[in-house]
Parts: structure tokens; C-alpha cells; sequence
């Protein structure tokens, strides 16, 4: 028991008690919010905003730049998405759940080439790109910003892009050290594929394209 609880968790031995507090904090708003967009809930956002400002503050200090700056786009795309989600588009609705229209999918490749070459640039600029997790990070980085941005538009391709860089994550945060954000990008998994099979339920009931 003491060696599977040691492979999964020796490497706090050398955390501050107050970081290990906050990630997971972090990761209980992280879940919360997650959940709250599985259910098509507003509350998503200001849930999600907690998590990633207590995420950019251990992330800066870990010095891993590339999740910090997910959670900082995290944290601006919630402020645009709790806009696009309550704005009202006639007297009566709100922005509904729908499908990509075409200029949104070349959006979505223009934001993840951008991406791509913004991390790359930071990595180098701060001379981290030294190793094959800095090539995933840009993948991984570049694919949720893709997928942030679908959400706050609330299209439902973003549970796709959610799924994919989730299913990477789950062992790159575990090969960093940091085993409950792992977890909770295992739970994020399961919980984006019941996001997309109740966005496509409810897609399908309104049958809603913008």
C-alpha cells in the first residue's frame, strides 16, 4: 500500500502544504466548472475563473509556462464566454448550443497554428524547449485554446478538442509530478464525453445551427 501511495504521491514530500491546498482547490472548481458545462449551466464560468487563477499562481511558480499560459487564456475566454452565453440574441433567448459554421472551423486552425507557434516562441524565448514535453505542451496548449474558444461560443466541437487534450494529459501532469491534476484531467475525460452526448442530445432535440 505505502509503494502504491509513494508512485503516486512521493513527490509532494517536497510541496509547501499551502501549494498542495490550493491545487486542489484548483481542481475541485476545475471539476465543478467542467460539470456545470456538461449540464449547459452558466455557472461554469466563475467556477472556472477560480480554478485558473489559483492555476496561473502555482504554474508561474512552477515555472511551467506553457499550462500557465492556458489557464490565463482560460481565464480570458471565461470573461468572453459568460458574455456570449448571456447575451441575448431576441428578447426571449440566448445564445443556443450549435454546430461550427465555416469561418468558425478556419478560426479554430488559424487559432491552433497561432498557438502553436506563440508557445514555441515562449519556450524558446525562456529557454524551455529542452525536451519531448515541451512538444506536447504546444499540442496540448494549442488544442484547448481551440477548444476554450468553441465553448465560449458554445459550440458543441468543443468536446471534442476537450476529450483529445484531456486524454493526453492525463499522463503528462502525471510524469510532471503533479498527480491531482491528473486525476482530475481523467475525470475531465469522462465527464467531456457525457458533455458531447448530452450537447448532441440537446442539438439534436432543438435541431439549432448558427
Amino acid at each position: 500500500m505505502n509503494q502504491i501511495f509513494d508512485f503516486f504521491f512521493a513527490q509532494y514530500a517536497e510541496y509547501q502544504t499551502t501549494d498542495i491546498a490550493l491545487e486542489i482547490i484548483a481542481v475541485v472548481f476545475g471539476f465543478l466548472s467542467v460539470w456545470f458545462s456538461k449540464q449547459n449551466k452558466i455557472w461554469v464560468f466563475p467556477t472556472g475563473m477560480l480554478s485558473t487563477i489559483i492555476f496561473v499562481y502555482l504554474l508561474f511558480k512552477w515555472e511551467l509556462l506553457g499550462d500557465m499560459m492556458i489557464n490565463g487564456y482560460y481565464f480570458i475566454m471565461s470573461v468572453y464566454g459568460w458574455y456570449i452565453w448571456t447575451r441575448k440574441v431576441d428578447e426571449t433567448h440566448v445564445t443556443p448550443i450549435s454546430t461550427t459554421t465555416v469561418i468558425e472551423k478556419k478560426l479554430s486552425l488559424g487559432i491552433f497554428i497561432a498557438t502553436l507557434l506563440f508557445v514555441f516562441a515562449v519556450y524558446k524565448t525562456f529557454d524551455k524547449w529542452n525536451g519531448w514535453v515541451a512538444y506536447i505542451d504546444t499540442i496540448t496548449t494549442a488544442t484547448f485554446f481551440v477548444g476554450m474558444w468553441l465553448m465560449a461560443r458554445r459550440k458543441i466541437e468543443n468536446w471534442i478538442f476537450w476529450i483529445i487534450g484531456d486524454v493526453i494529459s492525463v499522463p503528462l501532469y502525471f510524469y510532471k509530478g503533479f498527480t491531482f491534476t491528473s486525476f482530475q484531467y481523467l475525470g475531465f475525460t469522462v465527464i467531456a464525453i457525457f458533455g458531447y452526448l448530452a450537447w448532441k442530445k440537446h442539438l439534436n432535440n432543438n435541431l439549432v445551427t448558427v
